[in-house]
């Protein structure tokens, strides 16, 4: 069994694998690390790897307490990845994304594809047919949206995320929730369009945080999965020990 484990800006994955089945997924506060850790490992005594994907500022300390029961791995640049990455600066790309690309590239064989991960930020990567990653765009999530408009005005409110009742907010807590969410998916949608533009046939794969809720307010056809993250850790430390 493998433990994986994405650490994000705002909060902690991490799921539990047999093979490349999910058993069990889970959703826990940086502060709470260890404890949640050990809790897994009792429930699943049989686990074997932990793997790590980290963009935020926990310490590797908080894994490497639990070496001595399993082996711990952290994702790095210096990996084997099953994809060409092109980017100019390959070694400011973001873990997240890497394991993103990797998944898409061993779960979409010959393809082009698209991965958007709507969380903090909202991230997009294209990987061709040819396995070669070209780059994609980074933007604010949805809640970076709410969080800005309300921090740098003097006077608009902190809203949490909400379905607006119409395109036309008939008051400002309605034309923030106009304003983000739909910006939120038009900018989505046309990210979508102009990739189409280019590249006639491709899959697109939503996931993250807010991938749920998105979903179903896209007008492009997508492969909706808010787990592709963890599964993509998975299959690709799989990849690593296979290919190493």
């Amino acid at each position: 069994m493998i433990l994986t484990i994405d650490v994000g800006n705002t909060r902690i994955k991490a799921s539990v694998f047999e093979g490349n089945t999910s058993l069990e997924n889970f959703v826990f506060d940086k502060n709470e690390i260890e404890k949640k850790i050990e809790k897994i490992l009792e429930k699943y005594p049989k686990c074997s790897d932990l793997v790590v994907a980290s963009v935020g500022s926990i310490e590797k300390q908080s894994f490497l307490t639990f070496e001595n029961r399993l082996k711990v791995h952290f994702f790095t640049h210096e990996d084997v990845f099953p994809f060409q990455n092109k980017y100019a600066t390959p070694k400011t790309l973001g873990i997240d994304r890497m394991i993103l690309a990797a998944g898409a590239t061993l779960q979409f064989p010959k393809q082009n594809r698209l991965v958007i991960d709507a969380g903090t930020c909202i991230t997009y990567d294209f990987i061709d047919e040819n396995d070669n990653y070209l780059g994609g765009a980074i933007s604010p999530g949805l809640r970076l949206r709410y969080e800005s408009l309300h921090n740098f005005t003097a006077r608009l409110p902190l809203l949490t995320l909400e379905e607006p009742d119409s395109y036309v907010g008939n008051s400002t807590a309605q034309a923030i929730h106009s304003g983000v969410v739909n910006g939120f998916v038009y900018e989505i949608d046309g990210f979508i369009d102009e990739y189409r533009k280019e590249f006639s046939n491709f899959i697109i794969i939503l996931t993250g945080g807010d991938a749920d809720f998105l979903a179903k307010r896209l007008k492009n056809t997508i492969f909706a999965n808010s787990n592709f993250l963890l599964e993509s850790l998975s299959q690709t430390y799989q990849y690593k020990i296979d290919n190493d």
